[in-house]
């Protein structure tokens, strides 16, 4: 019966989405004349890589069709900014799911026709509910490993955007302009962070934007507060006039500390996960030595 109930739910579930995808929903009249109305947004900074391995150009053809039939929500929006933070594209990442999600799919199948082969015989629920588990887990957990390189990527930027403050407030000292002092100190530091930095300023001077503006942009699509905050700050001296110099050269010595506040409680956990196989050492140590003693009393008992 569970079988059954299981079996009719896919077919109904994949009925329906080749339906949506065959014939998708007519927008609105009202969404019809926002689209027209639309002004034109700025170009993302992050521009994700499209090609991806073997596993994202198995699974493109799936992806792409869940796509089509609507199926975005299966990436939320935490996920998408983590991929636009790595470099990546929503539909490689939905195509490696979907393919880990179809090996996870297929694992236990083989396993159980091994074993059959064998001699091993299983009843039929215990295939089905193990496919279906692993599958969930292989669409599910690559968003887990997503969201920790996206955060190691995050406080690497965080890192490098100290050193960027340090040089804008020395540009500033030498008399530069705000807009000059940005420009240079992007020009000099090295690494994708700064490569970063330089692609917002440099799209805001093609746009003719200021380049507070872009920098805020880039701000929101990598989910650094700080770097929205620099765009604030700079903002008030672009348009108003202020000195920033001191806020400037504040804020990175914050971000600094920052930094090491976090270093030092990263290597204070390291640390406490350390104390676990010591004491395991230790235990192991003790029962090598105690058993002697317990197995000659146990004996004598005897």
């Amino acid at each position: 019966m569970i079988v059954a109930l299981v079996c009719g739910g896919g077919v109904g579930a994949g009925l329906l989405l080749i339906v949506r995808g065959l014939y998708p929903p007519r927008p609105s009249l009202a969404q019809a004349l926002a689209q027209l109305r639309r002004l034109p947004e700025a170009a993302p900074v992050l521009v994700p890589e499209a090609d991806g391995g073997f596993a994202a150009r198995l699974g493109r053809p799936a992806a792409d069709a869940l796509t089509r039939a609507g199926a975005g929500w299966l990436l939320p929006g935490t996920v998408r900014r983590d991929l636009a933070v790595l470099g990546r594209s929503p539909e490689r990442h939905l195509a490696e799911k979907v393919t880990l999600a179809l090996v996870g799919l297929l694992f236990v199948p083989a396993v159980a026709s091994l074993l059959l082969l064998g001699g091993a015989h299983l009843p039929v629920v215990v295939p089905l509910w193990a496919s279906l588990v692993f599958a969930v887990a292989g669409f599910v957990l690559p968003d887990l490993g997503i969201h920790a390189d996206a955060g190691r990527r995050r406080r690497d930027f965080r890192h490098a955007l100290s050193s960027f403050l340090d040089l804008v407030v020395v540009a500033l000292a030498g008399g530069g302009g705000v807009e000059t002092a940005l420009g240079d100190a992007a020009g000099v530091g090295a690494g994708w962070a700064f490569a970063y930095l330089r692609r917002a300023l440099d799209q805001a001077r093609l746009a003719r934007e200021t380049p507070w503006a872009a920098l805020g942009r880039l701000g929101n699509e990598l989910g650094v507060g700080e770097l929205s905050e620099l765009a604030a700050s700079v903002s008030l001296a672009g348009t108003e006039g202020s000195k920033v110099r001191a806020s400037l050269a504040a804020k990175a010595a914050s971000l600094r500390t920052h930094e090491l506040a976090e270093a030092e409680t990263a290597d204070q956990a390291a640390t406490e996960r350390m104390s676990l196989p010591v004491v395991l050492l230790f235990a192991g140590f003790l029962v090598f030595l105690g058993y002697p003693a317990v197995e000659k009393v146990l004996t004598g008992l005897g």
